[in-house]
């Protein structure tokens, strides 16, 4: 897990600025994929995936935040390609999230960012 600077953005939630692998499942596959987020926050994440996945999309997650496994799920706000790069930035906004594992992400997002 890397930690890098707080993004500066107008967003409702904090945001952290976090490498950490995590796996998702586009609802309606059969399989998980890889990915590694670049922020994350209470009401979505960013990550880098390579794989393209259209706007609107539903996609479960399970992100490993200091040994616990969080399971959101969420849908694809944006998508975008990384220049000469076969991977894609993806904006995840989270529509379902326990109430429990949604607290526990913040105060772990407290804590980073002081």
């Amino acid at each position: 897990m890397v930690i890098i600077e707080k993004s500066k953005d107008h967003r409702s939630t904090e945001r952290l600025g976090l490498n950490l692998e995590l796996r998702y499942q586009v609802r309606g596959k059969a399989d998980f994929d890889n990915g590694v987020s670049n922020d994350i926050s209470c009401g979505g994440l960013r990550f880098t995936s390579s794989k393209f996945i259209p706007t609107a999309t539903p996609v479960m997650f399970e992100i490993n935040v200091l040994n616990r496994i969080l399971k959101p799920m969420g849908t694809v706000a944006w998508s975008a390609p990384i220049a000469h790069s076969d991977r894609n930035q993806l904006g995840i906004k989270f529509v379902e999230f326990d109430l429990f594992e949604k607290n526990y992400l913040r105060d772990f997002i407290n804590m980073q960012l002081g």
